[in-house]
């Protein structure tokens, strides 16, 4: 006699939910509903949501199933339930339904559309090791299913993103775009993909803001998945590097996109432009680069002294100037430069890396069995007259809340023609030089930079 397996319906949190849905999910729902229950099939091929509708005040569901561009699109609505209980009641006997019939593709009939990241279309030595390892890896499971999700929402407007991300000089950069779409999608921006540069076109509400993307790149420093010598990072290097080396890397980068003159183009004139950075020059660089990079946007830093009664204070300061090894010396003060009026903002996050995606996919139950990932790092103390970061250490697991945007900062450029309002990106760090002070707006809790501690017991 054949056995029958009963088809289970599974209750999933929001994190799950949204790491199939962010990317589909128009931000205007929130206006009309409010989203109560999410739930899957024990095959993950039906995803259901519980709604209560503002303006009827009864409750809807929507069941969605992948199209053939492997993203979630609804295909039932139904509404009009007096209660909670009766709709959930309802979307748990429509998803076992479509579940025995084997429901698992919904045709749209759109475009191809998304990238397949993980199809290999080079040669091994010309494949990045943490690309290698983030496809092979059991470590690795959570950040490339994030990926994943993500990749089946991204269009290849150049024509070379699947290579490059493959690739030992273009992963770090391909990697850091992805990061950005997924916090601006998070931050409710329309996506417009007409125009293969600059590298986004956002929109939210009437405002269309130009975003180019940079990193700060390896040059003689090729990267290693493990180090047989371990390099130096004592804090001596590290303030040595900050006096020329870093801030003047920086420069480098930005200069070099400000020579691109964005502005000139139809679609961005007359329009917010921002150079997204991230720092990928060496090693774990990015957890302490961040002070290179405010000094030399605005010229200024910020150092602590006592006051007449032994009481730590803050104070903004001019910076010095940069020497390069021929000797050559370069001002800082970026926002100071002819043509960076047309720059309204610098975009800068040190957590857009894999341990971000690692930690995202963690939070929506694509871990390892086994793996135990504890994040370390510091963050934003709450005293404005202290120096000193807050540290913070937690395991990650499906119940914590971190977001895509969190830790990302936006430098406003006090000079700029276009400049950005603060609402337009809430929830992230904000930093302003107003009357000769360094001034900043950060979230309750804001990461200056963090790392994953990544093991699985077997």
């Amino acid at each position: 006699m054949k056995k029958i397996i009963p088809i289970k319906i599974i209750e999933i949190n929001k994190n799950r939910f949204d790491i199939f849905m962010l990317f589909t999910r128009h931000p205007f729902i929130n206006f009309l509903a409010k989203e109560l229950h999410y739930y899957t099939n024990d095959t993950n091929t039906i995803l259901g949501v519980v709604i209560l509708d503002y303006t009827d005040k009864d409750y809807n569901y929507i069941l969605m199933a992948r199209d053939e561009n492997r993203q979630f699109r609804a295909f039932e609505i139904k509404t009009d339930y007096t209660t909670e209980e009766k709709c959930i009641t309802a979307l748990t006997n429509s998803m076992k339904w479509h579940s025995s019939q084997n429901l698992t593709i919904v045709e749209q009939g759109g475009p191809p559309k998304g990238l397949k990241l993980f199809e290999v279309n080079q040669s091994p030595e010309k494949l990045h090791p943490y690309f290698k390892n983030l496809k092979n890896s059991k470590g690795s499971k959570a950040s490339k299913q994030a990926i994943i999700e993500i990749s089946n929402h991204l269009d290849d407007i150049d024509g070379n993103f699947v290579e490059q991300f493959q690739s030992i000089n273009g992963f770090d950069a391909r990697l850091w775009e992805l990061y950005l779409f997924a916090s601006f999608i998070e931050l409710e921006f329309e996506m417009l993909r007409e125009f293969n540069r600059p590298d986004f076109l956002i929109k939210k509400d009437d405002l269309t803001i130009a975003v180019e993307a940079v990193i700060l790149g390896r040059k003689n420093d090729p990267p290693k998945l493990v180090h047989i010598q371990p390099r130096s990072t004592t804090l001596q290097d590290i303030e040595e590097k900050l006096k020329n080396e870093t801030p003047l890397r920086y420069g480098s980068a930005l200069y070099s996109k400000l020579r691109k003159e964005y502005w000139k183009l139809d679609h961005v004139k007359n329009r917010p432009l921002v150079f997204a950075i991230a720092d990928f020059h060496s090693d774990a660089s990015m957890i302490w680069s961040f002070v290179a990079l405010t000094e030399y946007l605005y010229g200024h830093k910020q150092i602590s002294e006592k006051d007449e009664k032994g009481k730590e204070i803050i104070k903004t300061v001019k910076a010095n100037s940069y020497t390069k090894p021929s000797g050559k010396i370069i001002p800082t003060g970026f926002f100071d430069q002819p043509d960076t009026e047309y720059v309204s903002a610098i975009l800068f996050s040190a957590t857009g890396t894999l341990a971000k995606f690692t930690r995202m996919g963690i939070q929506a139950g694509f871990a390892e069995e086994g793996q135990i990932v504890i994040r370390i790092g510091d963050c934003v103390n709450p005293d404005p007259q202290s120096f000193d970061p807050i540290s913070f250490k937690y395991k990650v697991s499906e119940d914590t809340k971190e977001t895509w945007r969190e830790g990302l900062n936006l430098f406003h450029n006090p000079k700029a023609k276009h400049p950005i309002d603060m609402e337009y990106f809430p929830n992230i760090g904000h930093h302003k030089f107003i009357d000769g002070e360094l001034i900043s707006y950060t979230p309750d809790f804001h990461p200056y930079a963090s790392m994953n501690y990544n093991t699985i017991t077997t």
